[in-house]
C-alpha cells in the first residue's frame, strides 16, 4: 500500500506558527504591570513550593552549622572568662598566703625587739610528722647556727617547746603539746603583787589547754591571768608566755588547786619560730 510522504513544507509552517505564538506569549509576559493568568499562577506557586522543599535541607544544615559555630564561640568566651576567674582566684589566694607569711615573719622579727636581752635565731618549720603531730617539729637551723640541745623555742605568741635533737643544719623541737612530757614545766602566775607557782603536767589537744598542778589551796587567781615560765631548770628563760588562766578547780584529793590554762600558741599552725640561745 502506497503511503503518501509528509511534505516538509508543512513542518516548516508549523514550526513558524509555534515560534510566533511563543513570541507573542513571551512579549505579553514581559509586561511588568500585567496580572498573572491562572496557568502562570499555578506554575509559579508550584515552582516556589518545589524550590522551598529543595532548599529546606540546605537551609536547615546552614542554620545548624551557624548555631554550632555560635555555641563554639560562646564556649570559647566562657572558657576564657573561667580561666581568668581561676587565675584571679589563684592570685587572690597567693596574695592572701603571702600576706599571712609576711605577717608571721614580722611577728617573728618583732621578737628580737621584745626579747632584746636574749639572742634569738629565727627558723622555719620544714617537717612535721602527721603521726606525731603534737609531739615534735623539725626546723631548718642547727649547730652551724649556734643551736644546742635543750634550748627554748618560741613564736610571737609564746613558748612552744625546746630543742631535743640537733644536727648541723636542722633541729628537732619537742613541743609542749607532747602528751608524754618527761619533764614538768615550772610556771608562775601573777596575782596582785605576788606570784603563785605550779607545774604543767598535762596537755589537751582538743581544747588546746594545759593543766597546772601544785597551786596552793589558798591562792586566788583571776581569770585570764598570764602564765609564764619561772626560769628554773636552766632550760626555759624566765617570763616566756605559756598561756592564760581559763579556770581553776580542785584536785582529786582536795589538797590543792588545778589551773586549766588556754595555750597562747595554736599548735596546729606553727611555721616560723625563734630559738632562744643559752647565755654563756
Amino acid at each position: 500500500m502506497y503511503r503518501k510522504k509528509f511534505d516538509k513544507r508543512y513542518l516548516i509552517i508549523i514550526i513558524f506558527i509555534v515560534s510566533a505564538f511563543s513570541l507573542v506569549i513571551l512579549s505579553v509576559s514581559l509586561k511588568k504591570e500585567r496580572d498573572l493568568n491562572p496557568v502562570e499562577r499555578v506554575v509559579k506557586d508550584a515552582t516556589t513550593f518545589v524550590v522551598k522543599i529543595v532548599n529546606y535541607p540546605f537551609k536547615l544544615a546552614k542554620n545548624i552549622i551557624i548555631e554550632n559555630k555560635e555555641k563554639e564561640e560562646i564556649y570559647k568566651k566562657y572558657k576564657k572568662l573561667k580561666d581568668k576567674s581561676e587565675n584571679i582566684d589563684s592570685v587572690i589566694s597567693s596574695n592572701e598566703n603571702l600576706e599571712s607569711e609576711v605577717k608571721k615573719l614580722k611577728e617573728s622579727l618583732d621578737l628580737n625587739t621584745v626579747l632584746s636581752d636574749k639572742i634569738l635565731v629565727n627558723a622555719t618549720v620544714v617537717y612535721r610528722n602527721l603521726g606525731y603531730f603534737y609531739d615534735e617539729v623539725t626546723i631548718d637551723k642547727g649547730s652551724s647556727s649556734g643551736i644546742e640541745k635543750d634550748m627554748a623555742v618560741i613564736t610571737p605568741k609564746g613558748l612552744i617547746g625546746k630543742t631535743s635533737k640537733v644536727s648541723s643544719y636542722t633541729s628537732t623541737v619537742k613541743l609542749l603539746s607532747n602528751e608524754n612530757m618527761d619533764n614538768k614545766l615550772s610556771v608562775k602566775v601573777k596575782t596582785n603583787d605576788d606570784y603563785v607557782y605550779g607545774l604543767i603536767y598535762k596537755y589537751n589537744s582538743k581544747s588546746n589547754t594545759f593543766f597546772v598542778e601544785g597551786i596552793s589551796q589558798n591562792a586566788s587567781i583571776p581569770e585570764n591571768a598570764d602564765v609564764v615560765t619561772t626560769g628554773m631548770g636552766n632550760i626555759f628563760p624566765s617570763g616566756l608566755l605559756v598561756g592564760k588562766v581559763k579556770k581553776m578547780t580542785t584536785d582529786n584529793f582536795d589538797l590543792s588547786k588545778v589551773l586549766e590554762v588556754s595555750s597562747s600558741v595554736d599548735f596546729d599552725d606553727i611555721e616560723y619560730v625563734s630559738v632562744v640561745k643559752r647565755e654563756k
